[in-house]
C-alpha cells in the first residue's frame, strides 16, 4: 500500500524545540512534496520541519569542557596552592563600637534586656 502524499494541515509527527518534545505538528507549508514549516499541537509554535531529529545533546560538549578543566587543573599541582585564609568579620559601624565600649565600661543600660537590681 503506498501512503498518501501530505496536505496542509495534514497531522505529522515532528521534533518541537519549544516544548523539547516529538510530538504532533500540523503542516503550514510545502514546497513541491516536501513539508517546510510545521506547527506545534501542544504549544502553537510554528518551526521549520525538522524530520523528527532529535537536536545534539548538550551534556556531552558540557561534559567534555568539564574535563578540559579539569585536566588543566591537575596539571598544576606542581606549584603549591596556599591555604585559603579564613574569612574576616565584617567591619563594627562607629555606634556599634561605642555602644559595645560604654558597655564595657559599666556605662548606663541602654534599656534592652532585663534591668538589674
Amino acid at each position: 500500500m503506498e501512503s498518501r502524499r501530505v496536505r496542509l494541515g495534514d497531522v505529522i509527527d515532528d521534533y518541537c524545540p519549544r516544548c523539547r518534545l516529538i510530538m504532533n505538528h500540523g503542516v503550514v507549508s510545502l514546497v513541491g512534496d516536501e513539508v517546510k514549516k510545521v506547527r506545534c499541537n501542544t504549544c502553537l509554535w510554528e518551526h521549520q520541519f525538522r524530520r523528527g531529529q532529535l537536536p545534539k545533546s548538550r551534556s556531552k560538549a558540557q561534559a567534555k569542557l568539564f574535563e578540559e578543566v579539569l585536566k588543566g587543573i591537575s596539571g598544576s599541582k606542581d606549584s603549591p596552592v596556599p591555604e585559603p585564609k579564613p574569612p574576616e568579620p565584617p567591619p563594627q559601624s562607629a555606634h556599634r563600637r561605642l555602644y559595645t565600649i560604654h558597655r564595657a565600661i559599666g556605662g548606663k543600660s541602654s534599656g534592652k534586656g532585663p534591668k538589674k537590681a
